[in-house]
């Protein structure tokens, strides 16, 4: 008779001895037996997988970068101008010819300063370009009597033209203009795109927000409006706000340019206030700095003046002015819009640094809505003073450190006696 083993089957005989039966463990399990578990190729098939999603959302994340980027500058502009298109739709004008009229304001004025600017910078260039043969003779002359050489404008001419490094130069011109046509035709498709984007969330901020609301409870669909409301009201005061500042400051400018009789006044002046105002941290120094260059060409000592008054008026537009135009739509402190903007320039670059004041500010407002604060109590620390009898002072504190070095006798404070032993030290005081 055959051997049989515990499970009452038969076992198989080997040269080697007895083999144990081939079919499944006592149980039902897997994996006993060396075979793999039935969970293991789900689980690694569930694990590829999110390894293939998580890949492809950030290829897909990096490759739409540029758009989510151009439709947060869109969906800010939005909020800017979404106060004067609710002003207008109120009056009964339908919203999207609202948004459409406040679109075609801002593109003219947009255009009227391109335009401007660009006639300055072109009747600049065109005038360094006529005055390049005299300026070239002045510095001739003055190499040729100071160092006793004989140069030629016309040999010198000649030089840079048979140069290699001018022939090199115009090649690698010639070839970067087609980069340069490039990136001026990408910058346009941005505008435009941006420019869509911020048509339809201005015209379409109801139904946006109905849309929004409709995925969400009752409780939070008033969150959400309450916290759409505030961005619109410190997003649109900042732009408003500024825009006020720009006019005083560029009204206050083109007075100075105008009484020194420094030529395209109006639309330096211009330039100062937009500049100043839209570009953070560093748009004073870059305003004050065209205004003083072309002052200089007129008279050096009026560059001067430009400066003096630069540097005036921002104090004053600092300390008095601001406050009082931003108190009630974006007062954060200078410290925190410093920071904002760093952030927002490591973030997002040039348009971090221009959205990253209004951001803080919506996020500033958020916070104060919805955090709960107390009354601060009149202890004096708060205001950084000690209590008087509280502790010692600075001077009497290091009296005490000196008196207590080692090998130091200490001095009897008048009115204290010897201090009495605590009682059961072994000695009773005499």
């Amino acid at each position: 008779m055959a051997p049989t083993d515990e499970t009452g089957q038969a076992a198989q005989q080997s040269p080697f001895g007895t083999t144990p039966p081939t079919g499944p463990p006592v149980g039902g399990t897997t994996g006993t037996n060396g075979r793999m578990p039935r969970w293991l190729p789900r689980a690694m098939v569930l694990a590829l997988a999110l390894v293939a999603v998580f890949q492809l959302g950030s290829w897909a994340f990096h490759q739409l970068t540029g758009l989510l980027i151009n439709v947060l500058i869109a969906f800010f502009l939005a909020l800017a101008i979404e106060p004067a298109v609710s002003w207008m739709a109120s009056r009964g004008m339908r919203r999207g010819l609202a948004t459409f009229v406040v679109f075609i304001g801002v593109m003219i004025v947009a255009a009227g300063f391109v335009t401007l600017l660009g006639s300055i910078l072109a009747d600049q260039i065109i005038k360094m370009i006529e005055g390049f043969p005299e300026y070239l003779d002045s510095v001739i002359n003055w190499i040729n009597t100071h160092f006793k050489t004989d140069l030629k404008r016309v040999d010198i001419q000649e030089g840079l033209l048979r140069s290699d490094w001018l022939r090199n130069y115009v090649q690698n011109s010639a070839t970067g203009v087609l980069d340069v046509s490039a990136q001026v035709i990408g910058g346009l498709f941005q505008l435009l795109t941006i420019a869509l984007f911020s048509f339809y969330f201005a015209a379409d901020g109801p139904r946006l927000r109905r849309a929004l609301c409709s995925v969400l409870p009752p409780a939070r669909q008033a969150e959400v409006l309450r916290a759409w409301e505030i961005a619109v009201n410190k997003t649109g005061g900042y732009i408003y706000s500024r825009g006020l500042m720009a006019l005083i400051s560029g009204i206050a400018h083109f007075v100075l340019l105008q009484v020194l009789d420094v030529p395209y006044a109006p639309v330096l002046a211009v330039w100062v206030g937009l500049v100043s105002q839209f570009i953070p941290t560093i748009g004073t120094y870059l305003a004050g700095a065209l205004p003083m260059l072309i002052a200089f060409t007129v008279n050096p000592w009026y560059a001067l003046w430009v400066l003096i008054f630069v540097v005036i008026y921002q104090q004053f537009e600092n300390y008095v002015l601001q406050p009082k135009l931003t108190s009630k739509t974006v007062d954060i402190h200078p410290a925190v819009a410093f920071g904002s903007v760093i952030a927002g320039t490591a973030l997002l670059g040039a348009v971090g640094a221009l959205i990253a004041i209004p951001a803080i500010a919506t996020l500033q407002a958020f916070l104060g809505a919805y955090v709960k604060r107390y009354d601060v109590t009149d202890d004096p620390r708060v205001h950084g003073h000690h209590r008087r009898g509280e502790g010692p002072g600075v001077i009497t504190r290091a009296r005490l450190l000196w008196a207590r070095r080692p090998g130091a006798e200490r001095p009897e404070t008048p009115g204290s006696g010897e201090r009495p032993e605590a009682p059961g030290s072994g000695e009773s005081p005499s």
